[in-house]
């Protein structure tokens, strides 16, 4: 029996469009990919338990969060090769925009960052951890993530 590669697909602050690529993708690679992929964590297909060793971690979206922060360090402990999917995980755009606020717009966005616990400051995931890889867009096409599965299967 070949051993399935062990798969996590993560998002943070983002509006998650890189993890609907990412489905989408199944639509077309399913059949081909059920015997060779285990989704080991991916909120979007099934119930996740604990962060636990993984082959290929993907990561989407910008860190707001201290808890965001050290959800993305458990991961790249437990991941042997870490990939950035998307701008949000790239350069921290679109979800680091209100870190560019003037003013009386800055001031409401502010006090709206404190009440809900965020960090002063959207910075990429890039930023928080040293990623093995990165998969460009916003969102990932379909065939860019295909296209890079596919090098992990060594197809």
């Amino acid at each position: 029996m070949v051993r399935k590669l062990k798969v996590g697909v993560f998002s943070f602050t983002c509006c998650e469009g890189c993890c609907i690529s990412v489905i989408e993708s199944l639509n077309s690679k399913m059949f081909d990919w059920q015997k060779k992929i285990d989704f080991v964590n991916f909120k979007a297909l099934k119930k996740v338990g604990k962060i636990r060793n993984m082959d290929v971690a993907f990561v989407e979206g910008a860190i707001s969060t201290e808890e965001e922060s050290l959800k993305l360090q458990e991961i790249r402990v437990n991941a042997r090769i870490l990939v950035a999917l998307g701008s949000g995980a790239i350069n921290g755009w679109p979800s680091n925009l209100r870190n560019d606020f003037k003013g009386g717009v800055k001031d409401k966005v502010m006090k709206a960052v404190a009440m809900s616990g965020q960090n002063e400051k959207v910075v990429p995931a890039k930023d928080v951890v040293k990623f093995d890889d990165e998969i460009s867009g916003c969102p990932v096409s379909e065939e860019d993530f295909v296209k890079k599965m596919k090098e992990f299967l060594n197809e």
